[in-house]
């Protein structure tokens, strides 16, 4: 197992069934990854969750364990399947019947970042596809399902918040008025992937710190939650996206001003959440 795919850090006393993941958040940029890209480093950047996982670091002291991603979602998408190949980038691989992630560049291996722009020269062997995808996006959801394994096993079911940030840009159009439009999108793929009662106390917590909160529009949550979400097991998977432009400089890739605060209001709300399903709170009702 690759000991720079991901980090975890465990609480002192785990003591909610609410696990915290990053995987959009990694920076890892490895030298022998940047010299095969035709962009510049920041270009390379733009489809990161820059800073995500700072964010919400305050998870661990609230008795909640925290996964990150350490290594760049350019170099490897860990919310696709493993099996979403893209032929126009990886050689060997049969065209078939391509859903539209692929088709459009954002496959597991991504051929693009924000706004369509070419990662690479040409096409990469599916020996170094299949490297990468061995080596980074099988350990860290390898190392996802045992927290939450453990985390059912120790408190009869789990709860994962699936942490991301999306471009102002993808918010701009969901409302007339500025002060109207969401600052956090909830996906819990239209209620299939976590019990209704849950998902109204996660969004409770966030619209209690005084954050606009929506569900499933624009971002209904994608493989992760998909694959994880499994409330007849007990497993629940809940899809966080916030606007990048509250805490961070998109077009320098910065925190901003308001980082410390933003940085403190989630760590509010996530407080509300590691209570959910905690003694005298269950997750949901038999």
């Amino acid at each position: 197992m690759s000991t720079q795919a991901f980090s975890i850090e465990m609480p002192r006393v785990w003591q909610s069934p609410v696990v915290i993941a990053s995987p959009h958040s990694g920076a890892n940029y490895l030298e022998s990854f940047t010299s095969q890209s035709i962009l510049d480093a920041k270009r390379l950047r733009s489809s990161e969750d820059a800073f995500v996982d700072r964010l919400f670091s305050g998870a661990p002291g609230l008795g909640m364990p925290l996964l990150a991603a350490l290594m760049p979602r350019a170099f490897v998408d860990l919310n696709r399947s493993s099996e979403e190949l893209d032929p126009a980038l990886i050689e060997g691989v049969t065209r078939r019947g391509q859903n539209p992630r692929v088709a459009s560049g954002l496959g597991v291996i991504p051929r693009v970042v924000s706004n369509g722009r070419t990662i690479y020269r040409g096409k990469m062997s599916m020996a170094e596809a299949r490297a990468r995808i061995d080596d980074y996006w099988f350990p860290y959801h390898e190392a996802l399902q045992k927290l939450l394994d453990a985390s059912r096993a120790r408190f009869g079911s789990t709860i994962l918040i699936d942490c991301h940030s999306m471009p102002h840009e993808a918010v701009e159009g969901t409302a007339p008025k500025r002060e109207l439009r969401p600052e956090i999108v909830l996906g819990d793929r239209f209620g299939a992937s976590a019990d209704a009662r849950i998902v109204d106390q996660v969004e409770a917590a966030f619209a209690g710190a005084g954050f606009r909160v929506v569900r499933n529009s624009p971002f209904a949550g994608a493989y992760i939650t998909q694959t994880y979400g499994r409330p007849s097991r007990n497993q629940h998977a809940i899809q966080v996206e916030i606007d990048r432009s509250l805490y961070m400089h998109e077009a320098e890739i910065r925190p901003n001003e308001a980082f410390e605060e933003i940085q403190a209001r989630l760590t509010r709300a996530l407080g509300e959440i590691a209570a959910i399903g905690s003694e005298g709170q269950p997750l949901a009702a038999e």
